[in-house]
């Protein structure tokens, strides 16, 4: 990939990835704040304002390297986590799952939003490529970041579900993986386990699912 189209890339996917990260971590820590932990609210995490999220190693540099490094065939980052008290939760091992899944949750929709803004900027004419292909970047980022975060392994997302819906005993067991859970996630992301047995059918599944949502607005288009 040239120089030039990197750098094209890199600013279509912008706006997108800031606000797919943003709202991932607000929403944990609203969902935290409605369900009796004040925590994230506290420390100013329960906001649209992306710097409070954004981690400048994780989310601004590593993803960058990688990708120039790569010409964007590997993209990897992370932002600050949002602190979550669990045992300020008002019924901590069911509340967690619906904290954990705030998060993916808002990707999907988010996802389901630029499909609605790709769709309206064709309907009202508006045929400029850059914002066309902002809306497409836009739904495959939140896509991404929805299937990757329910891989069911602390401390992702779907972790923290998992650990949330098995009995005690075995998600304590579960819960154990977690110091060393990234490490192993990052394993299979690396021999590619994680990106052939649940990435790419998951994230078929997903824009099976938001193509269906949005097909009364395709069909005005034919």
């Amino acid at each position: 990939m040239e120089p030039t189209q990197l750098i094209q890339t890199v600013l279509v996917y912008a706006l997108p990835v800031i606000f797919a990260i943003t709202l991932h971590e607000a929403a944990h820590g609203w969902a935290a704040l409605r369900l009796g932990d004040p925590t994230a609210s506290m420390m100013g995490r329960v906001t649209l304002n992306p710097w409070p999220h954004i981690d400048p190693l994780g989310t601004i540099l590593i993803p960058l390297l990688l990708y120039f490094s790569t010409s964007g065939a590997f993209l990897f980052g992370y932002a600050k986590p949002v602190p979550v008290r669990f045992d300020l939760l008002r019924h901590p091992k069911r509340d967690m799952v619906w904290v954990a899944l705030a998060g993916p949750a808002s990707n999907l929709l988010q996802a389901l939003l630029w499909g609605i803004a790709f769709y309206g900027l064709a309907l009202s004419g508006v045929d400029e490529r850059f914002f066309q292909e902002m809306c497409k970047a836009g739904m495959l980022t939140n896509v991404v970041m929805f299937v990757f975060n329910l891989f069911p392994l602390p401390p992702l997302d779907g972790g923290r579900i998992l650990v949330g819906l098995l009995p005690w005993r075995m998600a304590v067991l579960v819960s154990r993986i977690e110091p060393w859970g990234f490490f192993i996630v990052m394993g299979l992301v690396i021999t590619g386990v994680i990106s052939s047995l649940w990435m790419r059918p998951l994230m078929g599944a997903t824009f099976d699912v938001l193509r269906a949502a949005l097909s009364p607005l395709a069909s005005l288009l034919r």
